[in-house]
């Protein structure tokens, strides 16, 4: 579509849009792009009291793509007590996942930590199997929005659209699904002020999260920790404090490849200016801003 051709009820206006465009776009979709922990949940709960369809990119993993490997993974561990084993094997008993929007636990639960199993720890092995199934996952989650938006006005009746992406969606590498968003949505990267990157940092020390690393980033952090360390093996390794290290390693690493995608398909706000955003009208007037901002 011409840049200065106005948009139809449903299609995304130009790759790079005019504020005026993004007012006069009938059915507005925004992917939100950042870290976890910045707020883009937040936000996306908030426009979903209006008339928005929240899309959950990590609930879409865990309800649809990831399911089967998480059960088996809970079945697995259930079956090493024999009360639930043999409950399990009588068909007297069933398990299935409660994922909600506001609850991922079981997601994060079976992607897991590297390191000493007897700390909770994965094998390298077995963690890296995770997370490309992970990374597949996410992928096949993205590539959903278009139905989703479809999905969101035909079946449901929602105006608008928001899709609450997972922080390590610049990891993934992955052209089609970056052409897929840029296609049918804006591309919105939520920035940390320097307040709240050390925000993030402290609150990933006081819990650490399992997270998804590029396996290049995950071998080379790996070897540099053990080294630190004196570890010759990674079962040695305390999951815990792994997680603590490398976060800020990778939070800082992920800023850059957040930035380019944003400068090339996308716009970008701050946290500062999302700890403003009280409504969906003061959305849509940062959303406006930040369009402004990226055409002088």
């Amino acid at each position: 579509m011409a840049a200065n051709s106005s948009p139809s009820h449903s299609e995304k206006p130009a790759v790079k849009l005019t504020a005026a465009q993004f007012r006069e776009w009938s059915h507005k979709c925004v992917t939100l792009l950042a870290m976890s922990g910045v707020g883009k949940t937040r936000l996306s709960n908030l426009l979903r009291q209006g008339n928005w369809f929240h899309y959950s990119a990590d609930y879409r993993i865990g309800t649809r793509y990831l399911d089967e490997p998480i059960l088996d993974n809970i079945k697995l561990e259930a079956m090493r007590v024999p009360f639930l084993r043999d409950l399990l094997r009588s068909d007297s008993i069933y398990i299935r996942n409660n994922i909600t929007v506001d609850h991922l636990k079981p997601v994060s639960a079976f992607m897991g930590k590297v390191g000493d199993p007897e700390l909770g720890g994965l094998s390298l092995t077995e963690f890296k199997r995770r997370q490309a199934l992970h990374h597949q996952a996410e992928v096949a989650a993205l590539k959903d929005v278009p139905e989703f938006i479809n999905k969101a006005q035909v079946i449901y009746g929602y105006k608008h659209f928001v899709n609450d992406a997972g922080g390590s969606v610049c990891e993934l590498d992955d052209e089609e699904v970056l052409r897929v968003l840029d296609e049918h949505t804006v591309i919105l990267y939520i920035k940390a002020s320097e307040k709240d990157e050390q925000a993030l940092i402290r609150r990933a020390e006081a819990d650490p999260k399992p997270l998804y690393y590029r396996e290049a980033f995950l071998d080379a952090q790996l070897e540099i920790y053990m080294a630190e360390r004196g570890l010759e093996y990674v079962a040695l390794i305390d999951p815990d404090d792994f997680v603590r290290w490398v976060f800020p390693r990778l939070f800082y690493s992920r800023i850059p490849r957040y930035e380019a995608i944003a400068e090339r398909y996308g716009y970008t706000i701050t946290t500062d200016e999302l700890s403003q955003v009280k409504n969906e009208n003061d959305f849509l007037a940062l959303v406006e801003r930040a369009i402004e901002r990226s055409n002088p």
